[in-house]
Parts: structure tokens; C-alpha cells; sequence
């Protein structure tokens, strides 16, 4: 069978054969100029120290050193001839390096691998793309904080199993996912630590045999220290799968915040109204308005996930150091810090627009006998039952309030007297819902109060 017609299947897209192919297959330019920045950063680094250690000339660092801001000016003019029959960013920028300073430009990768090139970008990248992502969290922390300080008293139900379970605080209710991103900003600091080591000077896999500085070129590039290993240094991966990881559960939380807000815009519950800058309209029902934006940032974790699977499943298999699989570490995490930036900006400006509704959230705590719990405890600490005697007494209070078709704070004296004769009308006393959050002043509990010391306290972590 002929050439053409084994590869008949690929039509005019690889009509040059088995060549186009490979160079389709190995090429990465067209996702990894992404780390140009990061790719002209160590390279003038890596220059610097060559010419400090006598390895190349002043005279060729510093043409090198210029010719690299040449080609970075040029990139971000957008005026670079990129090209797929040079591979990857590393190989255009050196190529582009030599037509503007000649000779000298030969003399940049004494010393260096593209294996410990690509390694030192990538982990630049990734260290930049955690810095943003802790801004993007500080951002939405603050918009959560200053609805938290508008409602600290406002009271809403609190929901078990989506179920009404016990009243608590629209500002006690934003904390929450303050908390959590302050967990998520807490994985990718950490993550940040654990990764900011320098490959640079790691070589292929074996060092060289250079009288390099690989102190010099950590600091220049604001890593801490240089990798120990030079095997491990171009072989890791994990700083990626740490970020990935801690995107993931970020993630996962703005899916939680989004469901609620998508739920709580909902005609049946009314808690909030969305500005319209994040919804928009039915093309055939004139009557809704659509939280489009959190739908959208709830079905994005699952690019977030999606990576990170990913990228352990091209790591899992590979002997050290280096293999070709690893061109396949960029693009599904270039996407998930897109994603992740994206998802945090969106839900930051729907946080900061919405409209909470006291009234209909007050309303919703008031039904359902979201004080229950207030009567139980008001039986075992008044009347002095046991909380289980308690439990089963507010259970049959519930069921005659149930039965007569009103809340708790509806019975009457004599119907409560009725299930237990120890009730008082100092009951009353509790079983309203700003009663109840007023009185849950524990540490970390929802009465306004607590609510207030705990925003006073982000704000100074935040700066805010």
C-alpha cells in the first residue's frame, strides 16, 4: 500500500506524511509560549552566571542579556515569528536569540539542558500563578467580609440535608466560605513553599561538570534554594499536582457557594437577587433571569478535577528522569489556572452585587420549627430534663404545632403544658429566632457579636 493511502485518513492536514505528523505530535509552541516570560527570565539569569563564574564572557552574557529583552519586547508586541518546526518556546526564543546577536548566542545553554530549562519555566509559572490565585482569593474573601458586616444580625435558616435545622446569621453564613478559602489560600501557600526550589543547573539529569553557581541562579530567580537532586530536579512534577490539588478543592468550594446562590436566587426561596451583570434572560420566557454565571462556575470545577486526574495519569508511569509524556504537563494545567482565575473573579463580582433579602430570609428561619433545638435545650437547662427526655418532649410539641398548622411560638401555654407540665411562660423567651442567634455566643457560634469579632479578625489578616 502506498505512503498516501496508509494515511489517507488524515486528508490534507499531514498530506506531507508520516513527517507532518511527527512534527504535529511533538510540537508544544503552540501552548508552551505561554511560559516565554518565564523561559527569558532564567536565561538571563543562567547567562549572568556564566559570564560571574568565567564559563562564557562578559562580553557574549551581555549581548545575550540584550538580545533576550529584544525578543521578549517582541513577544509582547505580539511581532514574534513563532514557529512549529522549532518545537517549543525554548528553541524559538533561541533561535530568534541568534539571527539578533549572532555566535554568541550558541553559548547560552552551556551548561543546561532543556530538561532543567523547561523544569525551572514551569515551576516560574506555576509560583505566578499561585501568587495571582491568592489575590483572586483575598479578593473574594473581602467582597464575603463586607456582606457578612451588612448582615451580622440578619437571620436566616440554617439548613441540614437542605432541611430548615436551626436559625442563624446571614453574616455567619458568608464567614464560612471566608474560612474556607482562607483554607484553600493556606494549600497553595504551602504548596508555594514546597516548590520554590530551583532546577536550574540540573543538566539533563546528571549536574555538569561546569564549575557553575546554582546558588546564584536560585536567587536571581527568587527560588529559595537550588534542587538537591538533579535527577528529581527535571524529573518533578509534583509542584504542578500541589497547585492542581489545592485548585481543585478551591474549586470546589466556589461550586458550593455557586449552588447556593443559584438555589437562594430561586423564585421559591428569594434570599438574594444577583445583579443582572451576572444573569441573564430566558429567550422564551420572559419572566426569569438566570444565574447563569454561578451555573457556569459550578460545571468549571470539573476542568479543575479533569487536570488534575490528568496529570497524575501522565506521571504515574514514568522511570526517571525525563520522558516525552511530560509535554503533556502544560496545557491541562495552563487551563485550570484560566479556570480557577476566571471562577474567582466571576463569583467575587456576583458576591459584591447581590442583594440579600432580610425580610424573605427571616421569613424562611421563622417557618419550618427552626427553634426546636432552643425549646430542647431550654427543657434540659430550666425544667432540668434530660436531653433526651428533652428531645423526645420538643418532639411532640413539634408534631402538635404541626397538627394545628402553626410554628412553635403560635402554641399556646396550655397546649405546651399539655405534653409537659414543667414548661413556663419564660419558653416564650427562646423560641424566637433572634432569641435563639442571639444566644449562641459559643466561639465560632452565629450570635452577631461573634459574627462581628470574627469579621474584625479577617479584616486584619486581610488587610482589609
Amino acid at each position: 500500500m502506498s505512503e498516501t493511502g496508509s494515511n489517507s485518513m488524515w486528508g490534507g492536514r499531514f498530506a506531507t506524511g508520516p513527517d507532518a505528523i511527527m512534527e504535529a505530535i511533538n510540537a508544544s509552541i503552540g501552548f508552551d509560549r505561554r511560559l516565554f516570560r518565564q523561559d527569558i527570565e532564567g536565561s538571563r539569569a543562567h547567562a549572568l552566571m556564566l559570564a560571574r563564574q568565567g564559563i562564557i564572557s562578559d562580553t557574549d552574557a551581555g549581548a545575550i542579556r540584550e538580545g533576550l529583552l529584544t525578543v521578549l519586547s517582541e513577544i509582547e508586541a505580539g511581532n514574534f515569528p513563532f514557529s512549529a518546526a522549532l518545537e517549543d518556546i525554548h528553541m524559538n526564543v533561541e533561535a530568534r536569540l541568534r539571527e539578533i546577536v549572532g555566535e554568541a548566542a550558541g553559548r547560552l545553554h552551556t551548561a543546561r539542558s532543556r530538561n532543567d530549562q523547561v523544569a525551572t519555566d514551569f515551576r516560574l509559572w506555576v509560583r505566578d500563578q499561585i501568587d495571582a490565585a491568592l489575590g483572586g482569593i483575598a479578593a473574594l474573601q473581602r467582597a464575603l467580609l463586607a456582606q457578612a458586616e451588612a448582615g451580622a444580625g440578619w437571620v436566616m435558616p440554617g439548613f441540614t440535608h437542605l432541611q430548615t435545622a436551626q436559625p442563624v446569621t446571614w453574616g455567619h453564613h458568608m464567614l464560612a466560605y471566608v474560612e474556607m478559602l482562607g483554607r484553600d489560600a493556606g494549600r497553595l501557600s504551602d504548596a508555594r513553599a514546597r516548590m520554590n526550589e530551583c532546577p536550574l543547573g540540573a543538566a539533563a539529569l546528571a549536574g555538569t561538570s561546569f564549575p557553575i553557581d546554582r546558588e546564584m541562579t536560585a536567587a536571581a530567580l527568587g527560588f529559595d534554594r537550588p534542587c538537591a537532586n538533579s535527577l528529581d530536579a527535571v524529573s518533578d512534577r509534583d509542584f504542578a499536582l500541589e497547585f492542581l490539588a489545592a485548585a481543585s478543592v478551591c474549586a470546589m468550594h466556589l461550586s458550593r457557594l455557586a449552588e447556593e446562590l443559584v438555589i437562594w436566587s430561586s423564585a421559591q426561596f428569594r434570599f438574594v437577587a444577583l445583579s443582572d451583570r451576572f444573569s441573564t434572560g430566558s429567550s422564551i420566557m420572559p419572566q426569569k433571569k438566570n444565574p447563569d454565571a454561578a451555573e457556569l462556575i459550578r460545571a468549571k470545577i470539573g476542568r479543575i478535577v479533569g487536570a488534575n486526574v490528568a496529570l497524575l495519569m501522565v506521571m504515574k508511569g514514568l522511570p526517571l528522569a525525563y520522558s516525552k509524556d511530560m509535554k503533556e504537563d502544560k496545557e491541562q494545567v495552563f487551563d485550570a489556572a484560566d479556570t480557577l482565575m476566571l471562577a474567582l473573579a466571576a463569583m467575587e463580582g456576583m458576591v459584591r452585587d447581590m442583594q440579600a433579602r432580610p425580610d424573605a430570609m427571616e421569613a424562611a428561619a421563622s417557618a419550618g420549627f427552626s427553634t426546636a433545638t432552643d425549646l430542647a435545650d431550654w427543657l434540659v437547662r430550666e425544667a432540668g430534663l434530660p436531653f433526651r427526655e428533652a428531645h423526645h418532649v420538643t418532639g411532640a410539641l413539634v408534631a402538635r404545632a404541626e397538627a394545628l398548622g402553626c410554628d412553635l411560638p403560635d402554641l399556646s401555654m396550655d397546649e405546651m403544658r399539655a405534653v409537659h407540665p414543667a414548661i413556663t411562660e419564660a419558653v416564650y423567651g427562646v423560641l424566637g429566632v433572634h432569641n435563639s442567634v442571639a444566644s449562641r455566643t459559643s466561639l465560632g457560634g452565629t450570635a452577631p457579636g461573634r459574627v462581628r469579632e470574627q469579621i474584625a479578625l479577617w479584616r486584619e489578616r486581610l488587610g482589609a
